[in-house]
């Protein structure tokens, strides 16, 4: 049972008549009394002339994934299977992270019939989300009070990273087309594929021409080039305690996703293989032999539930994980934060292994975008130092890292995405992937 706000408006609206209107010689404390006890009886006379909610059958058609961050909305149909209409509210029981609105949603339901509630959501969390049970008021015929019933409904919504860093990757397809040889540009490289003839132009590199094509053509031919396919690239992101740590509007960890799905579907439009592993000390997601339009799709339900450990992340085991998804040459994306000499110590330990059979890049988000306070007091001084501190701390990493065979990338969570897709595009200009 539960009681309505018209209760409390009802006792407080009757004291000052009942007082003023009392018998002469009786106390008014007894009148008042006796004015709460007919409230009282109303109350409970109220409640159980209210229609039962357990006449109430509740089927759910909520949506099965979403993404962070964009409204969706869930459904309810509340069947009556009682001989009354049924008025009330009703609540359905999302975490607080789903973005469930806080009111509850009016019900009206005649007996018999069945009606269709829209619940909408906006989830501000990652992973799964879930609604155990429904809370159904039935307000009785003054509404003063009613009964209330939890109905158990399972829901269940599953929200995947929003790939906000998909607005990158048309400019980058079009780059990669024109080195797929789509357009007049053509590029040529060590490590690139022959692609067709064509008759020399003034201005076109001559070390491409093809004088065997030339003497059987009578004309200056000229070779072009495209970048070779069927490569690998292999993502590697840290879950480790670093990736927890807020940056911007989130955190390293949804940082090193965007990144990740910007180059997977740069790569997977590239003809190349991509693996994805998720890893701290075990594999917390991994993601391989999918190539197509299902890549992505695979990838964002894989990331969907990885939160980042609050443990040190094992380099060693995590390069095992590499060399255990290709043995071919490949391009190895470490999507990581390494930005302290002494935490690093383990993971500059086992680069050179990593480089010597493979193309290395380690993407690291920072915070460039931070303000930094005037200097006016001992505490902005000290903050002012420590950063200064952390930044020299993370071009020693950077530098240890380039005398290691691998490349550097540091950049805030917006740039990082097509700063490391960029980097692909050079690789496979270069010949090097």
């Amino acid at each position: 049972m539960f009681v309505t706000w018209r209760l409390s408006v009802l006792v407080a609206a009757g004291f000052l008549p009942v007082t003023a209107l009392s018998v002469p010689g009786v106390d008014p404390w007894l009148t008042l009394a006796g004015w709460v006890l007919l409230c009282s009886v109303l109350m409970v006379v109220d409640a159980v002339a209210a229609p039962s909610p357990r006449a109430l059958h509740v089927t759910r058609g909520a949506p099965v994934k979403a993404l962070l961050g964009s409204p969706t909305d869930t459904r309810l149909w509340i069947t009556n299977t009682g001989s009354r209409l049924l008025r009330g509210r009703l609540r359905d029981a999302w975490q607080p992270t789903a973005g469930a609105p806080s009111p509850r949603l009016a019900l009206e339901i005649p007996a018999c019939e069945r009606r269709e509630l829209i619940i909408p959501l906006l989830p501000r969390r990652r992973g799964r989300l879930v609604s155990e049970m429904v809370v159904v008021r039935s307000d009785g015929p003054l509404r003063l009070a009613g009964r209330q019933r939890i109905i158990p409904s399972t829901g269940e919504l599953r929200v995947l990273p929003p790939f906000t860093s998909r607005r990158h990757l048309p400019s980058r397809l079009a780059r990669l087309r024109e080195l797929d040889g789509n357009t007049s540009i053509q590029v040529r490289g060590q490590g690139t594929e022959f692609d067709s003839l064509r008759e020399y132009v003034r201005g076109d590199d001559v070390r491409s021409i093809d004088w065997r094509a030339t003497a059987r053509a009578g004309t200056t031919m000229l070779r072009t080039w495209r970048p070779e396919r069927d490569r690998h690239v292999v993502i590697v992101i840290d879950t480790g305690r670093t990736a927890a740590a807020r940056v911007g509007d989130g955190t390293r960890l949804d940082a090193a996703m965007e990144a990740a799905l910007l180059l997977a579907a740069l790569a997977a439009r590239a003809g190349d293989h991509v693996h994805l592993v998720m890893f701290d000390r075990v594999v917390r997601a991994r993601v391989t032999g999918v190539d197509g339009a299902a890549l992505l799709s695979t990838m964002v339900d894989a990331m969907a539930g990885v939160e980042a450990q609050l443990i040190d992340t094992d380099w060693d085991a995590a390069h095992a994980q590499v060399r255990a998804l290709t043995t071919r040459p490949a391009l190895v994306v470490l999507l990581t934060a390494q930005d302290d000499v002494d935490a690093s110590r383990g993971f500059l330990g086992t680069l050179p292994g990593m480089t010597a059979r493979a193309q290395v890049v380690v993407g690291t988000v920072t915070d460039h975008a931070e303000d930094r306070p005037a200097r006016e007091d001992a505490v902005e001084v000290y903050l002012a130092a420590a950063r200064e501190r952390g930044a020299f701390e993370a071009s020693r990493v950077a530098e240890a890292i380039r005398r290691a065979g691998g490349d550097a990338i540091a950049d805030g969570p917006d740039a990082l995405p097509p700063r490391i897709a960029d980097r692909y595009l050079a690789l496979k200009a270069a010949g090097r992937l």
